[in-house]
C-alpha cells in the first residue's frame, strides 16, 4: 500500500513543520478537545496504540466536525515528529503555519477531494434550533381572606 505511506509520511512531514511554525496539541485529551472546539485543521493518529478503544472516538468526531485525519504507523514516529522524544498517540494541528500546503496534500489524498473545494464552501455553524419560551400560565388567585368570625358577647 504505497498510497498509505505516502499519507502517512507526508502526515509526519505535516506535523513537524506545523511544530516548528505552527500550533500543535499533543495526547489524546488535548486532541479531543481541539476537535470537539473545532480548532484542528487534521489530526494525525498512531496506528499501533493498544487498547484501539484509547482512540476509537477521534475519527467520529473528526468527521462529525468535517476534519481531516490520518493515521502513521507507529507512536513513537510521531512523537518524533512533534519534537518529543516519548511515543505521542495522537497529534492535532491547529495553526499550520508552513505545514499549509502538506496539510492540504494529506486532505485531498485522504478523502479524495481538494482542499480548496474544501476551503471554499463557506462553513456553516451547526445551529441548535430555537427554543420558544414557555407559555406563563396564568397563576390562580390567592384565597380571599376569610371573613372575621363574630364577636358574641359573653
Amino acid at each position: 500500500m504505497s498510497n498509505t505511506k505516502e499519507v502517512s509520511d507526508k502526515a509526519l512531514e505535516a506535523v513537524r513543520l506545523a511544530r516548528q511554525s505552527g500550533t500543535v496539541r499533543k495526547g489524546v485529551n488535548e486532541v479531543t478537545k481541539s476537535v470537539e472546539r473545532g480548532l484542528a485543521s487534521l489530526v494525525v493518529m498512531a496506528d499501533d496504540v493498544e487498547p484501539k478503544e484509547i482512540l476509537m472516538h477521534i475519527p467520529k468526531l473528526c468527521d462529525k466536525k468535517k476534519i481531516a485525519y490520518a493515521y502513521v504507523p507507529t507512536k513513537m514516529d510521531l512523537g518524533k515528529a512533534v519534537g518529543i522524544n516519548v511515543p505521542c498517540s495522537a497529534v492535532a494541528v491547529e495553526k499550520a503555519g508552513e505545514a499549509e500546503h502538506a496539510i492540504k496534500d494529506v486532505i485531498s489524498r485522504t478523502t479524495g477531494k481538494s482542499a480548496e473545494a474544501k476551503e471554499e464552501a463557506p462553513k456553516q455553524q451547526e445551529q441548535k434550533p430555537k427554543r420558544e419560551p414557555k407559555e406563563k400560565k396564568p397563576k390562580a388567585a390567592p384565597p380571599a381572606p376569610a371573613a372575621p368570625a363574630a364577636e358574641v358577647p359573653a
